[in-house]
């Protein structure tokens, strides 16, 4: 079984400052929970940008082409009807519906790439049973950091949060 530390920090800049001091001494970075987005955090914990977007475009790009294929086929193979004598594939009148459908897929391939993504719905993390790990929405700005096995690099793990400025430091079983 894993174990985790999970340590506060008051403000945000001592958080960074951590962040890089884990990055430096290779110790494992899980997460940091924040009260409001910190600039650069991201890139400090090594996380990639999101692929969501071009999730997103695929999703659209496709259904766009299947609707519009749905529409052309239905419309000059399966069930033919001169109105006026305009030509059967008259693209414009597909065109709304083919859009409209597009932008409501690529939408709900998003909500769906998000929720997979941040690995929701969790209904329970252990993280979650740390008294004050509630304060992380507040104003607590809270690091994870992955707890090494050897009781003297753990030790010095937990030296390292507490010179950083850690308010509070909690061993957590992953």
């Amino acid at each position: 079984m894993s174990h985790a530390l999970l340590a506060a920090f008051a403000a945000p800049e001592p958080l960074m400052r951590m962040v890089q001091q884990a990055r430096d001494k290779s110790l494992g970075l899980i997460d940091a929970f924040t009260p409001y987005p910190i600039e650069g955090l991201s890139e400090a914990l090594g996380q990639k940008p999101t692929q969501i977007p071009w999730w997103m475009l695929g999703g659209g790009v496709a259904m766009a082409v299947l609707f519009y294929a749905m529409e052309w086929l239905s419309a000059t193979r399966l069930y033919p009807f001169d109105q006026g004598g305009r030509p059967l594939n008259s693209w414009p009148t597909f065109i709304v519906a083919t859009v409209e459908i597009s932008v409501l897929t690529a939408a709900l391939t998003g909500f769906v790439a998000m929720l997979v993504k941040a690995g929701l719905p969790r209904l329970h993390h252990p993280l979650f049973e740390c008294g004050a790990f509630e304060r992380a929405s507040q104003d607590q700005f809270l690091l994870a950091i992955a707890a090494p096995e050897d009781a003297q690099a753990a030790g010095a793990a937990r030296q390292a949060l507490w010179d950083a400025g850690a308010v509070w430091i909690e061993e957590v079983a992953l």
